[in-house]
């Protein structure tokens, strides 16, 4: 029982036909023209059409980044893409002959690593998107969130610090702004500003002309004293984050995907011992476990596939 995943990032559509088992059986990928809506609903229907050609595919699911209605059909807004209220499902079902639905990006990627990667082991998880932003989703009692309006599950926006940085959001002190890719580098710049550990960091600056991910991933590959030190205060923020999301979620797992996960133990070390920390009732409330994501860059498409899948299944 196919079905097909499309996921429209900033850049890039991709698209795959996954199978029952969360395999990818055939995939596509093409530029995303992110400016002119019309070009991107084009581009999404023939990607559609191309891909189901042969397949006999029972469903589509559709993954961008933004607000999602709770029926799957209309996106609110989208940050890279020019969608207010956008009723894409109902245009993309007018020129393709399966069923739609349209997830959150991190929902779908979530879903995913709940099914097929990290998650597939437990009944409850979270997980954290840590890319430029920091994306979420949660799974509880094998069914996937999204609140009641469908705009649920929007970690990176959880208040960390009142009054602290202020966010793209319009609010302060959210955790996307201490727990991000873009964090690490201004903390990596601050370090780097400071001298003495910071010295491979402030190499690397002059070279590249800034930092950048990988440049200081490299240095955190390569255990740099400067770049390890910021990645720990990246964890630091996270374990925080993640101990107060445990007081409300009780997860059983925390996952984590995005660029800066491939920093794997390196990061999650920080991470648990920051949990700790702050975890309310220490001590005495049972402790997660701690994951990188699995299926890294399939993720998105994987997961809007099986949620396509799955709400065909259930529809009857």
């Amino acid at each position: 029982m196919h079905a097909i995943g499309i996921d429209i990032g900033g850049t890039k559509i991709a698209g795959a036909v996954v199978d029952t088992f969360g395999t990818i059986v055939r995939q596509s990928r093409v530029p995303t023209p992110a400016g002119d809506v019309t070009a991107l609903e084009d581009a999404v229907v023939a990607m559609i059409t191309e891909l189901a050609d042969g397949t006999e595919s029972v469903a589509v699911g559709v993954a961008a980044a933004g607000f999602i209605d709770a029926s799957q059909s209309v996106v609110y807004y989208a940050p890279n893409i020019d969608w207010r209220n956008e009723p894409f499902r109902e245009k993309l079902e007018a020129r393709v002959s399966m069923p739609v639905i349209i997830e959150n990006d991190a929902n779908a990627a979530g879903w995913a690593e709940f099914r097929f990667g990290a998650g597939r082991l437990v009944s409850d998880m979270c997980m954290l998107t840590i890319g430029t932003g920091v994306g979420g989703a949660i799974v509880a009692s094998d069914t996937l969130f999204r609140g009641g309006f469908g705009a649920g599950a929007e970690l990176g926006h959880v208040r960390l610090v009142p009054g602290g940085l202020p966010c793209g959001c319009g609010q302060r002190g959210c955790l996307e702004q201490y727990g991000s890719g873009r964090a690490l580098m201004r903390m990596a710049g601050e370090i780097a500003d400071g001298g003495g550990i910071g010295l491979g960091l402030a190499r690397v600056r002059e070279e590249r002309g800034k930092l950048d991910g990988r440049g200081v991933g490299d240095l955190i590959a390569a255990d740099d004293p400067g770049a390890l030190a910021a990645l720990k205060q990246l964890g630091g923020w996270i374990g925080q984050g993640c101990a107060s999301l445990a007081a409300v979620l009780d997860p059983q797992l925390f996952v984590f995907g995005g660029g800066v996960a491939a920093a794997g133990e390196r990061l999650l070390e920080p991470v648990r011992r920051a949990f700790v920390e702050h975890l309310p009732a220490q001590g005495y409330h049972p402790e997660p476990e701690f994951a990188i994501a699995e299926l890294v860059n399939d993720a998105g498409v994987v997961g809007a596939a099986d949620l396509a899948r799955v709400w065909v299944q259930r529809r009857g």
